[in-house]
């Protein structure tokens, strides 16, 4: 035992010892392939996986750690946003709520009829795109109500992004729409749409009557020179022709240019729907044709 000590004692050969053990596993290594690994080799893999394990745990601990803090951050700043988007909508909901009694009081007042109180109250029915028509020529799509549903001709039909098309046919149990993607000016069949922007229903009007496929834009024409639209304005159906519905969503308005004779204005219209992989859209019922 105290040679043991004395040998360990000498640095030199404490030194070779520890070198002829890795020159031995090193040798073990390099020796081609074998199904077992010699002492040498499960002592230094041992203690290499210790020391990586000794070192990880710690490491990951740590960033485990660092991660969490910045999910909370995440979460609490949702939160923030949640409350501020929560009071917004109970004071609009409150100040809705007050402008919906002053309405009715005046519509009292004026003596409004049940037609009249109704006329925007509009009901939406859900459908399903059960098949599409690929011609260029032909923009149509079918959905599963119909007749069963009360689903008629020339109602509206929008996703929830915005207004789709309008119904053209319609059977027992399916209904044929017609795509705004298929309106052309220069075809007498095709239904243009009359067009507002949000909160300048008094001083813009106009007519969403084409579809550019290049670009994939409306043009909203015969606006008048005096209107103040805007880019950026957001277009809607004003519903003063043909009993269309009103306040559908179309789209953002991109750019206005001088229309014809430079007597009006012309807008290209960006649409909020896609017209591509719809999940579901709905049919608008305007009041007068409920069950």
């Amino acid at each position: 035992m105290f040679e043991l000590f004395k040998l360990l004692g000498n640095k030199r050969l404490f030194v070779l010892l520890v070198g002829l053990v890795t020159f031995i596993a090193l040798m073990g290594f390099t020796l081609g392939p074998r199904t077992a690994l010699s002492w040498p080799e499960k002592f230094l893999k041992d203690s290499v996986g210790f020391v990586q394990y000794v070192f990880y745990k710690p490491a990951s601990a740590v960033a485990g750690f660092f991660k969490d803090v910045a999910n909370m951050r995440a979460v609490y700043e949702e939160n923030e946003e949640l409350r501020i988007a929560m009071g917004h909508y109970t004071r609009d909901r409150l100040k809705y709520n007050e402008m919906e009694k002053t309405n009715d009081r005046y519509k009292d007042l004026l003596k409004f009829t049940a037609e009249q109180r109704n006329r925007y109250n509009y009901e939406y029915r859900i459908a399903q795109v059960i098949s599409a028509n690929s011609d260029p020529n032909s923009r149509t799509i079918n959905i599963d109500i119909g007749e069963n549903a009360d689903i008629k001709p020339g109602m509206a039909v929008t996703s929830q992004e915005g207004l789709v098309g309008v119904i053209s046919h319609v059977s027992a149990y399916t209904s044929t729409v017609n795509l705004l993607t298929s309106m052309d000016a220069n075809d007498p069949n095709s239904n243009a749409i009359a067009a507002t922007a949000v909160g300048k229903e008094d001083t813009v009007f106009g007519m969403i009557e084409s579809f550019d496929p290049k670009t994939g834009m409306f043009k909203m024409t015969k606006i008048s020179e005096e209107s103040d639209i805007k880019e950026g304005d957001e277009i809607i159906s004003s519903g003063i022709i043909n009993n269309f519905p009103k306040y559908m969503r179309i789209g953002k308005v991109k750019n206005i240019e001088v229309g014809e004779y430079g007597l009006t204005r012309t807008a290209t219209i960006e649409p909020y729907a896609s017209f591509l992989d719809w999940k579901e859209l709905m049919v608008v019922i305007p009041p007068e044709v409920k069950e």
